[in-house]
């Protein structure tokens, strides 16, 4: 299983907010870089609390940037 993180920056509230519909979680930041921290604590904790196994990517897609991690 793969699972998806979708960021892109909010013109209006000025921050990048991340959607990952898998998971059920809305995170925000004024930072690209915070926003990746908090990506890289939450769907982790998200995928524990739901008991979610088989997780063999994580992928952080962006309109100008993607990275992955496991």
């Amino acid at each position: 299983m793969n699972i998806k993180v979708n960021i892109h920056w909010d013109e209006e509230a000025e921050v990048w907010v991340a959607v990952c519909d898998t998971l059920g979680i809305v995170l925000e930041s004024g930072s690209y870089d915070a926003l990746i921290e908090k990506i890289k604590n939450a769907v982790p904790e998200m995928i524990e609390l739901n008991k979610i196994e088989g997780v063999e990517t994580i992928e952080v897609l962006t309109n100008n940037r993607q990275m992955a991690y496991a």
